[in-house]
């Protein structure tokens, strides 16, 4: 209880300057739930007005005020009987409230303080009723107090022996010291003190005996004090009477004050809430005129109604209370709000309609007409036709997104059939632009004969037909890019006047920092950056752009695919274009981070790819299916030639490209094919050396590649002069034997008898390795014999390798040193084998150098 006192008295009624008297913890009579606490206070300032004040108890034991009554309002309390021990009472203040105590003892005290403070501040205003007197309550305090006389007596027996004090202690043991003779006899001790005490209280009756005089004087003036006293209080309680009355005028007084107060209060609040409606909800008759006309023919007049839509809006989305909409005058003013927006909206909403209608309705030039290049119409016009009223589209769709809705859609409907011609027409231009260089229409260069077209494919760039895919090659890349010039801008325009007109990019910053960190964080820096899903453009804006260009990616697909028809090689154009393109648009300042135009290109490239891809699958495909004619007299097979035609083409469309991955691969992949047909002549029947074939192409691809330096074929490079030695070794191992053929045969045995194991010198008692067979083999290979077999071998490799590889020196020189390294092997086993036998060959490596030599002369 005590800790609910100072919790009340601290935290409510002592910052509002109130001093808590009593308290009573009660509830609703019947109703146990909710418990409240009733308080009486009295102010702590003049004139002190006594209140009850009921406080609640929050679910976080935070105490609140209830109700606020001045005790003056209470008429009557009712303690329901006087007998049993109730805990039920009445107060009758502006109605009945019934209540229940929590404890006997707290409604005795509670209504106890009632009646004091009735008797001090009210007079006695208050009634009592069924609520014991204070001389009935007097009366039971003390007959309270006789009911346990046991109780009592043995109180005061527990009081009757007190303890000493230190100084009664003090004296004790002095006088015990003083008799300490004494105290060991007892009995005489006893005696002593007994003595004592009658001399003392002798002398005591004496001082008494003397001072009767002045005890009788004192009790005189006791009793003229009390009779003073007595005039005092019948003084005091006439001055209580009259100022009693005194009392009650003043605080009738203080009532009243308080009263005046509330109503200047209550006027100086509702005068601020006449001058808060007044002022907010007022538009100005210039603001209701525009409204209602609604005339936005003139920039003027779209600037008044866009000033009075905001007006209008400021008024409308002003916070009123809800009762204020009950008053008449604010319920009419806020119907004519509505009734001017919903005028103005279908006003506004039917004049931007005409103005889409008319734009989409928009004529195209004529294509009849004679142009330089193909070309697109500026949009710009129509812009900023619609820029002037971005500000009612921003109030639109504020006041009324529903409605708001429906009007890109609109826009998308009307644009679209404008965008759908232009874009049709540029396409057209481009086809014309491109075909109209080459003989005959488009459709006949495209129901061209499927074999016409594989023989052009492999033209040279020499021939006829390579000069017409050079023209075409040049044609076709500088007429995508003139388009795709003319779609960007176009696009990006489009993108970026919707976005404001429609207010679709309130999240464009979000999207620009997440486009910068994913272009950032790029593993490769060949990756297109232009390539994204759909998804991360603004949906709202995706949409609208989908509509609006509908027939753009249809148009591109299709003028995509007359050049791939137009050149063999068209996809590899295509695919360079596409590419230089998305990168120029992505490092473009005006260049959007997320574009449609992008979007759509990276959607042709991935289309391109794969038609890129079949090509070179297919290339791969007829160069390893190639079949050699029996026939072949040797020289540059037709499968390297592709090779060469396509590497150096494909070279000259990527000299400038940015990204080149897909050539690479492409690259390897034919260069893998051509190996392969080239290897598969080792199976084929053909009348000329097949290594000599062999050696010439990989020679041939060795210094085509050395000469381009591509980076990705080093290793195929690699490789080709290593396939161009070994078949050269074996070219001249094949052709080597013709002239010494016997001389090597009988060496060759030779040399098969030692590595079965005969001894060196052993093996000139073979009959078949003899000194007199040696001699015979020798004796037919003369100088002059050894000269004519070498120039016969000269004249037979001149007629077999291609004049075109000049290898002929390359392989005279390789036979030379592989002729002197076979002389040196012979003359090596004729020392070891035929020692002092005194053999020797008819030449010498001098002689056979003579006569590489003058062969090499005469022949020049």
């Amino acid at each position: 209880m005590a800790s609910l006192w100072s919790s009340l008295e601290q935290d409510m009624f002592n910052p509002q300057k109130k001093r808590l008297l009593e308290t009573v913890r009660v509830w609703k009579t019947g109703r146990r739930k909710k418990m409240s606490i009733l308080c009486l206070v009295v102010d702590t300032f003049r004139p002190m007005q006594p209140l009850l004040v009921k406080v609640k108890v929050d679910r976080g034991e935070q105490y609140k005020v209830a109700y606020r009554w001045p005790l003056a309002e209470l008429k009557l309390v009712d303690g329901k009987t006087l007998d049993e021990a109730s805990l039920d009472f009445d107060l009758h203040l502006d109605k009945v409230y019934k209540w229940t105590a929590s404890s006997l003892e707290e409604k005795k005290t509670f209504i106890r303080c009632l009646r004091k403070l009735n008797h001090r501040f009210l007079a006695g205003s208050i009634a009592f009723v069924n609520v014991p007197s204070c001389a009935a309550e007097a009366k039971q305090r003390p007959q309270e107090e006789r009911n346990d006389p046991a109780e009592a007596e043995s109180q005061e027996e527990l009081h009757m022996y007190q303890e000493m004090s230190p100084k009664e202690a003090a004296d004790v043991l002095k006088l015990m010291e003083e008799y300490e003779p004494l105290v060991n006899n007892s009995v005489a001790f006893a005696e002593q003190l007994s003595n004592d005490l009658h001399v003392l209280d002798e002398a005591n009756l004496r001082a008494i005996i003397s001072s009767e005089k002045q005890v009788t004087q004192l009790m005189s003036n006791i009793d003229e004090a009390l009779a003073e006293v007595a005039r005092v209080e019948e003084t005091l309680q006439i001055y209580n009477e009259l100022l009693g009355s005194v009392k009650q005028q003043m605080d009738h007084i203080h009532q009243e004050n308080s009263l005046l107060h509330r109503i200047i209060s209550n006027k100086t609040r509702l005068m601020d809430e006449i001058l808060f409606l007044t002022t907010h909800l007022n538009l100005s008759r210039e603001h209701c005129d525009a409204l209602s006309r609604a005339d936005l023919s003139s920039p003027s007049r779209v600037k008044a109604c866009i000033a009075a839509a905001e007006a209008l809006s400021a008024c409308m989305n002003i916070q009123i209370h809800p009762g204020y909409r009950k008053l008449q005058s604010v319920a009419e003013q806020l119907i004519m709000f509505e009734t001017l927006k919903q005028n103005f909206e279908s006003s506004f909403i039917s004049h931007i309609t005409n103005i889409f209608e008319m734009q989409g309705n928009a004529q195209v030039p004529d294509l009849a007409q004679p142009f330089d290049k193909p070309s697109a119409s500026s949009h710009a016009l129509h812009h900023e036709e619609l820029v002037p009223y971005t500000p009612l589209m921003a109030w639109l769709r504020n006041v009324n997104p529903v409605l708001f809705c429906d009007l890109p859609k609109v826009y998308a409907q009307n644009l679209s059939r404008l965008y759908d011609r232009e874009i049709k027409a540029l396409f057209e231009q481009a086809k014309t632009f491109l075909v109209g260089r080459r003989k005959g229409s488009l459709q006949e260069s495209l129901e061209k004969p499927t074999g016409s077209r594989q023989q052009s494919r492999w033209s040279l760039p020499g021939s006829r037909g390579g000069q017409e895919h050079t023209s075409d090659k040049g044609n076709i890349i500088m007429i995508l890019e003139q388009v795709l010039r003319e779609l960007q801008p176009l696009c990006t325009a489009e993108q970026q006047f919707i976005e404001k007109f429609f207010q679709l990019s309130h999240d464009a910053a979000d999207l620009e920092t997440s486009a910068t960190k994913r272009g950032e964080s790029s593993g490769s820096p060949e990756d297109p950056p232009c390539t994204k899903p759909w998804s991360q453009l603004e949906e709202p804006t995706t949409q609208l752009l989908s509509e609006i260009f509908s027939c753009l990616e249809p148009e591109l697909r299709g003028f995509l695919d007359i050049c791939n028809k137009i050149h063999p090689f068209g996809c590899l154009q295509v695919l360079v274009t596409l590419n230089d393109s998305i990168f120029e648009m992505w490092d473009s300042s005006s260049a959007l981070p997320a574009s449609f135009l992008n979007t759509i290109l990276g959607n042709m490239l991935l289309l391109t790819k794969n038609s890129f891809n079949k090509c070179i699958g297919t290339l791969c495909k007829e160069i390893e299916e190639t079949r050699m004619p029996s026939k072949l007299k040797g020289g540059i097979l037709p499968s390297v030639s592709r090779f060469e035609e396509f590497v150096s083409f494909s070279e000259e469309v990527f000299r400038t490209a940015q990204r080149r991955r897909e050539l690479d691969k492409a690259h390897l992949r034919l260069a893998s094919s051509v190996f392969s047909s080239i290897n598969s002549l080792s199976s084929a029947n053909l009348k000329v050396n097949t290594d000599m074939v062999m050696m010439e192409n990989f020679h041939h691809i060795h210094c085509f590649l050395c000469q381009k330096m591509i980076h990705c074929l080093e290793d195929k490079k690699i490789e080709a002069k290593q396939r161009y030695s070994e078949h050269m070794e074996k070219y001249i191992i094949t052709y080597l034997g013709q002239p010494l053929e016997k001389l090597n045969q009988f060496f060759e045995g030779v040399k098969a008898r030692v590595a079965q194991g005969v001894k060196e010198e052993e093996i000139s008692f073979q009959l078949a390795y003899s000194k007199q067979e040696l001699r015979k083999v020798i004796d037919k290979y003369p100088g002059k014999e050894v000269k004519r077999a070498l120039e016969t071998l000269y004249k037979k490799i001149h007629k077999d390798l291609s004049p075109e590889e000049n290898l002929l020196p390359v392989v005279w020189h390789a036979m030379e040193q592989e002729l002197i390294h076979q002389y040196q092997e012979f003359e090596d086993l004729i020392q070891r084998c035929y020692a002092g036998s005194g053999i020797a060959m008819d030449f010498t490596v001098e002689d056979l150098l003579s006569y590489f030599s003058s062969i090499t002369v005469s022949n020049m």
